[in-house]
């Protein structure tokens, strides 16, 4: 399938399309120092540069997009024009998350991601509820959370 765009205006919309302080990002940092909490932002020194760093509990928190880091929910669908430049673009960011994560683990630092699919769409969680998720987990001893979009199930077509 052809491009709708053509090149420049393909490269305009790329370039346009943020890595950090994303809308999903700046809502969650808002509703979680109205709740008290403090964090740094964006901490080079810590493997995958963290959007949320809680330095007091040693947690730190990623508002990851589900098509770039390719989350198995229904907001993610792979593009159908050029299909092995954007699976091998994908899984390679996807393989990086986990080294990443990995490395976050082994250095004693709790990860919790949460998902551009709990933030936006049709799937979304309450931002209350999200900011609970994430403030029961901080108290908790949990390592690991993933806050993600609510999604029914579809029930396989009835016989006729």
């Amino acid at each position: 399938m052809a491009d709708v765009h053509d090149t420049e205006t393909r490269r305009r919309n790329m370039a346009a399309i943020r890595g950090k302080d994303t809308r999903p990002e700046l809502t969650l940092r808002k509703a979680l120092h109205a709740r008290g909490y403090r964090y740094r932002l964006h901490v080079s020194g810590l493997p995958g540069r963290p959007d949320l760093v809680l330095p007091r509990w040693r947690a730190v928190i990623f508002v990851n997009g589900c098509f770039w880091h390719g989350h198995t929910c229904p907001a993610f669908v792979w593009p159908r024009s050029r299909e092995e430049f954007w699976r091998d673009k994908i899984s390679r960011n996807m393989a990086r998350d986990a080294f990443n994560l990995h490395r976050l683990k082994v250095t004693g630092w709790r990860v919790a991601l949460v998902w551009e699919c709990a933030m936006k769409g049709k799937g979304r969680v309450p931002l209350p509820e999200v900011i609970d998720s994430l403030a029961a987990w901080l108290s908790s001893e949990g390592e690991f959370l993933s806050v993600e979009g609510r999604f029914l199930e579809r029930s396989p077509p009835s016989p006729a």
